[in-house]
């Protein structure tokens, strides 16, 4: 029986999914046991009706010096056999001392599957991925508390930890394949969860870290009620009664497992996703005073209750990175050579969106150079190629149209416009008049509705919002 098909059918008998971690630490065992070795048979003894698997943490059993991988070795004979065990080494290296690593954890120790370090990339993975029978699990967004300073990291929009998640299933094949995701960051594993339904997901960070047993269930559970093993350590090794603890966290992820998968699916889960990234996006452009409230004059005349001022992003680096995030991932679905910028809000945006994606970035002048080589557009391209037009917001479409202009003169194709936010003045309508597409991460009547339900505007204020708007459309003035 391999690994997977072991774990399956210890979830099955002891209707668990919780995993006991094997973290000991000498100081912390309480006196009445004589030993390291007895402190982990007691432990196994006590929580083997309960514990789908065990995960012992090799750097523990390391610490102990020239004895630890023998109290080590000891302790596994503790576990009964139909208990699959995850060795919890975080190992990787060049392919030949990769293989070394499997050896050991496989061979030598008798570990049913590993938790492995992708950073290497494919050949420092593939000999423990290679194992027939044996399970891996590839850390993906760890549950520490400086985990984003890599794994936040993003190319096209998409975060470190997401690309690692694709990797993976590309590794294991028509295989399996296990991904470690903290329970620190709920809103990561929904968003893995919606791209891979099937993966098997080991959560570590649950209690002492501050994860919580519901937020993770609903965000990690599959439709079938599996997929999700809720690791739990010191609450359970250094608990009064461990039995007692591990039987308790049991019964609640059993119990909240079955309220999660009746109120959970995984296009639920995208919903969900995006709503929070929306919220993200309101609340950061409400704080760095770039959505503002209050009593505006517009170029108009009029006077607004609202006023969206998106060239404040170059003082928020964060806030921009994440906001070319929003661009890059409407991107991902167009097809083109090149983007184009707007002068002069969508300049700085666009740059960020280039580096994030890494397409290359031109922008059409207002008005073409008096001097040196004249250009009406900065950058270099060739008549035929596909541009995608960026700018923050649209109103009207009346200035999109003018910006195309100098772009088709010179021959390129410009069919798809990029923006922000989406005013909702008819500019989706009036660019479609011309043939031309709208793409917006976020409408305004969305991040109205985002900053009430976070209770940073109130109610009357959006109100006054859309009463303006409406007013404002039935005279048929742009702003």
């Amino acid at each position: 029986m391999g690994f997977w098909e072991k774990l399956r059918a210890s979830i099955a008998k002891r209707n668990s999914l919780l995993c006991v971690g094997l973290d000991p630490v000498p100081e912390k065992i309480p006196s009445r046991y004589g030993s390291v070795a007895e402190f982990g048979h007691a432990i196994i003894a006590a929580t083997a009706e309960v514990a789908c698997c065990y995960k012992p943490n090799l750097a523990f059993y390391e610490a102990l010096g020239t004895d630890g991988m023998a109290i080590l070795a000891d302790t596994l004979q503790a576990v009964p056999s139909d208990i699959p065990v995850i060795l919890d080494g975080k190992r990787n290296d060049i392919a030949n001392t990769a293989d070394a690593y499997a050896r050991s954890a496989y061979d030598v120790l008798g570990g049913d599957a590993l938790t492995v370090n992708p950073y290497l990339g494919a050949d420092g993975v593939r000999p423990f991925m290679q194992r027939a029978g044996k399970g891996v699990f590839i850390l993906c967004k760890t549950s520490n508390p400086s985990a984003g300073e890599l794994q936040d990291w993003s190319s096209q929009g998409v975060p470190l930890y997401a690309h690692v998640a694709e990797l993976a299933n590309q590794w294991a094949g028509d295989g399996e394949v296990g991904l470690v995701i903290g329970a620190t960051y709920p809103e990561a594993i929904a968003e893995i969860r919606a791209q891979y339904p099937n993966s098997w997901f080991l959560i570590p960070g649950v209690g002492t870290q501050g994860g919580e047993v519901a937020p993770v269930l609903r965000a990690g559970l599959r439709d079938d009620g599996f997929g999700v093993l809720i690791n739990a350590s010191r609450a359970v090794l250094y608990a009064d009664d461990p039995a007692r603890a591990a039987r308790e966290l049991r019964d609640t992820i059993n119990r909240e497992s079955v309220s999660s998968v009746e109120q959970s699916s995984v296009d639920d889960q995208r919903v969900r996703i995006a709503q929070q990234s929306i919220d993200r996006l309101a609340r950061g452009l409400f704080e760095s005073h770039c959505v503002q409230f209050g009593d505006f004059m517009l170029h108009s005349g009029a006077h607004s209750p609202i006023y969206i001022d998106l060239r404040l992003l170059v003082s928020t680096p964060a806030l921009l990175q994440e906001a070319a995030g929003h661009y890059a991932r409407l991107l991902k679905g167009l097809h083109y050579d090149r983007l184009a910028a707007i002068p002069y809000a969508a300049l700085p945006i666009g740059t960020a969106v280039a580096l994030q994606t890494g397409d290359p970035l031109i922008y059409p002048r207002r008005d073409a150079k008096g001097y040196g080589t004249q250009r009406q557009i900065e950058g270099t391209f060739k008549a035929g190629e596909r541009v995608v037009l960026l700018d923050d917001l649209i109103s009207s479409g009346e200035s999109k149209i003018e910006a195309i202009q100098p772009l088709v003169a010179a021959g390129l194709v410009v069919e798809d416009i990029v923006v922000l936010i989406d005013r909702q003045q008819g500019g989706a309508e009036e660019l479609a008049q011309k043939g031309l597409r709208l793409h917006t991460a976020v409408t305004l009547s969305e991040l109205l509705a985002s900053l009430e339900r976070q209770q940073l505007v109130s109610g009357e204020e959006v109100a006054r919002v859309h009463q303006f708007l409406a007013s404002y459309r039935r005279a048929g003035a742009p702003q």
